[in-house]
């Protein structure tokens, strides 16, 4: 390929070929071309994905701004810090709160539009095991700070994100959102794309602000989106919903994603702090042994798996809580019940 009498050297196409191939390491989970900050690259997005502006492969200069450059070696891995209530995680952007039962995890890179960069999707899945453990927490909330929720995963980290299947990092963080054995909630305002959209739909429910935008991208990058994914927005969506939104990878609104599945409901911007704290505030009074056990039987059924074993096993959990006499003792003296079960009897 020539331009101007100078022509890109094999080796450097051949490496941004790779590069673009090795987008498959993010799930799908890329930010949409036409929101400007989300690749976090010196320039457009990848020539020959159809951004608008995207450079000719004519000289090396052109392509190094393609090449990832690797996590930098002073960062320290994920370390959970605790102190009055606020746990954060060591040089990297995800913010951990605890309040009144309620744990509320921000993804707090607004300057990136909040996108994902290797070491976040590391750390997501130590951070849920945490919070998993603590028994003063009883819902999670997951957010975006600066008025986004996520604009996909950070592409400028294709390399440290690139594993082999079962170990992609969005991938993993992906199941073990999904596997929170509480309840989850998204809360959405802004851009919710690519991996953000991931996110979101391995949450339990989904509140967003009506201004809120979303969209599943592969089909911009020429990504075949991964098997895990598509089943879980298969499970949410349905086949026709699911196939809409990757055929096209077109970004739609939050009344158009309400009305296929997407979220449960939707608010005034104003109001959906509000709106997401008064019905965590009920998720976290009511009883934890019935959440988690609706959770793993709804998750079994929708998947196809049998439910008979998971019932029988959580019916003699329930005889042996005390939560049906604390729940009938409430009801009987007209007060609030203080259930205090929070994991399973060994």
């Amino acid at each position: 390929m020539a331009r101007g009498g100078e022509e890109t050297p094999p080796p450097r196409i051949a490496e941004v070929r790779r590069r673009c191939l090795d987008s498959t390491a993010l799930q799908g989970g890329f930010a949409f071309p036409e929101v400007d900050d989300c690749f976090h690259v010196a320039g457009p997005p990848v020539a020959g994905v159809g951004g608008r502006r995207a450079p000719r492969l004519a000289s090396a200069r052109a392509t190094d701004r393609f090449v990832p450059r690797p996590l930098k070696t002073a960062r320290r891995p994920p370390r959970f810090l605790e102190g009055g209530g606020l746990r954060t995680i060591g040089r990297v952007d995800i913010r951990v709160d605890a309040a009144d039962g309620v744990g509320t995890i921000t993804i707090d890179r607004p300057a990136k539009r909040n996108a994902m960069s290797a070491a976040m999707w590391r750390a997501l899945p130590p951070l849920l095991d945490d919070l998993a453990a603590d028994p003063g927490v009883r819902a999670v909330v997951l957010t975006g700070a600066g008025g986004n929720f996520c604009a996909g995963a950070d592409i400028s980290e294709l390399a440290d994100i690139h594993r082999d299947d079962e170990s992609h990092l969005a991938t993993v963080a992906e199941r073990a959102l999904a596997a929170f054995p509480k309840p989850t909630l998204a809360a959405i305002e802004g851009y919710c794309v690519g991996g953000g959209c991931q996110l979101a739909a391995a949450c339990d429910l989904r509140f967003a602000a009506d201004g809120a935008r979303f969209g599943v991208t592969p089909a911009r990058l020429g990504i075949v989106y991964p098997a895990a994914a598509t089943e879980r927005l298969v499970r949410l969506l349905g086949p026709s919903a699911a196939k809409y939104l990757l055929y096209s990878a077109d970004l739609i609104d939050a009344a158009h994603a309400l009305r296929i599945g997407l979220l449960d409901e939707v608010v005034p911007a104003e109001g959906l702090r509000a709106r997401v704290a008064a019905f965590t505030a009920t998720l976290a009074s009511r009883s934890l042994l019935t959440q988690r056990a609706t959770k793993e039987i709804v998750d079994a059924a929708a998947a196809g798996t049998p439910t008979a074993d998971a019932a029988k096993r959580w019916l003699a959990e329930m005889a042996a809580s005390g939560e049906v006499e604390e729940g009938v003792a409430a009801f009987l003296e007209r007060r609030a019940p203080a259930f205090r079960w929070t994991s399973p009897i060994r």
